[in-house]
């Protein structure tokens, strides 16, 4: 049953589910978790009534392009297979999708940019570079990975960096089962790109030299903690005259299946070379089924208050203005989507009008206020 506290919803846009929501200026932009829809263009002017301006498919069946970023007229998707989406078919490739998305309601294809097995997982933009996590031959599982797009039909690779153990071609074995240890996205602040690695925890790499990234320091908990490293968001202003970092773990992919739910947690980056977790939340200390906990916060940080997408939770404000005691102030669980079992808020952006957008995985963005 819906149940909300200090939000509202403004309006709604029904359409197929969604691994992530960008929204660039009055324009948003769904990347769909199965296909044959990539991407949504919906026009958010009137949060009221929103609605659609350009669909664009998927190539190819049984793949997705369920990530997607926009910055001056440019709009970056993924393109990638996984069990879920199906089986891809003949010919699959994936990659980064590059496309113009100057007029929202005309998308025109630039480029694809490829890459090999599974394809292009997350990845972050800021209208130069892309930080990105493709999986390569002769490497096991996703590594980082910096793009220059300076010219978008022409993208160049400026460098990578790998956690040891993955560069099998090289001789290097890992000391992990499969592609456990992987990066999932990193984010850049500064000189730094803070880089989820799965149940490899977490790196903070030093990129003044974005030719040679070099690990500055790292941290993993699982084990003894269940679930995988999903995002390492830096905040972008001292709190109480210290650094910190949101890490958001996935409730997905558990090492156990007796687990309490999958935390947030609050890390204290003063001193970058040695990472300390100060405190967390978990909303559930019982075992619960698979996507019932954390997934993904709000990655454009607007002050204290970050909204974070916490599957059958909703979504959930967590304000973390004294790092020690991070609280919910506030929520918004929507009721299940036609033909779901339950909520899987998936991913969760702002606009510049403060306006909250809330995606499901199986059906549905909900547009939201803070009350």
């Amino acid at each position: 049953m819906s149940s909300a506290e200090g939000i509202r919803e403004v309006g709604y846009f029904d359409c197929r589910g969604g691994g992530q929501v960008v929204v660039d200026g009055t324009t948003a932009y769904v990347g769909h978790t199965t296909g044959p829809e990539a991407t949504t263009i919906i026009d958010v002017e009137d949060p009221k009534n929103p609605r659609q301006l350009a669909q664009i498919e998927c190539n190819h069946q049984g793949v997705h392009a369920h990530k997607v970023r926009v910055q001056d007229g440019l709009m970056l998707t993924n393109y990638e297979s996984k069990a879920y989406a199906g089986k891809p078919d003949a010919g699959f490739r994936g990659g980064l999708n590059i496309t113009d998305v100057s007029d929202p309601a005309h998308p025109k294809h630039v480029h694809f940019w490829p890459c090999d097995k599974s394809g292009l997982h997350r990845f972050t933009y800021d209208g130069r570079y892309a930080y990105i996590s493709p999986e390569l031959e002769g490497y096991i599982g996703n590594i980082v990975m910096i793009l220059d797009l300076k010219n978008p039909e022409k993208p160049e690779e400026v460098g990578r960096w790998h956690m040891p153990g993955q560069w099998i071609a090289g001789g290097e074995e890992p000391t992990w089962e499969k592609d456990a240890h992987r990066c999932h996205h990193p984010i850049r602040m500064g000189n730094r790109l803070y880089t989820s690695y799965w149940h490899g925890g977490f790196v903070i790499l030093d990129i003044d030299d974005m030719s040679k990234p070099k690990l500055v320091s790292g941290l993993d908990w699982s084990p003894p903690f269940a679930f995988p490293t999903h995002t390492c968001l830096p905040i972008p202003f001292d709190i109480e005259g210290e650094k910190w970092m949101v890490v958001a773990d996935e409730d997905a992919g558990p090492l156990w299946t007796q687990h309490p739910g999958a935390m947030l947690w609050m890390v204290n980056i003063s001193d970058e070379t040695n990472p300390i977790p100060v405190a967390t939340i978990q909303l559930d200390r019982e075992n619960m089924p698979i996507r019932s906990g954390c997934h993904q916060p709000a990655e454009d940080v607007k002050g204290t208050e970050i909204p974070v997408a916490w599957f059958a939770k909703g979504l959930q404000m967590v304000d973390i203005s004294n790092p020690y005691d991070m609280k919910v102030v506030a929520h918004f669980t929507p009721d299940p989507p036609e033909g779901s079992k339950q909520v899987l808020s998936n991913d969760v952006c702002w606009d510049d009008r403060g306006l909250i957008y809330l995606v499901d995985r199986d059906r549905g963005l909900h547009i939201l206020e803070r009350i």
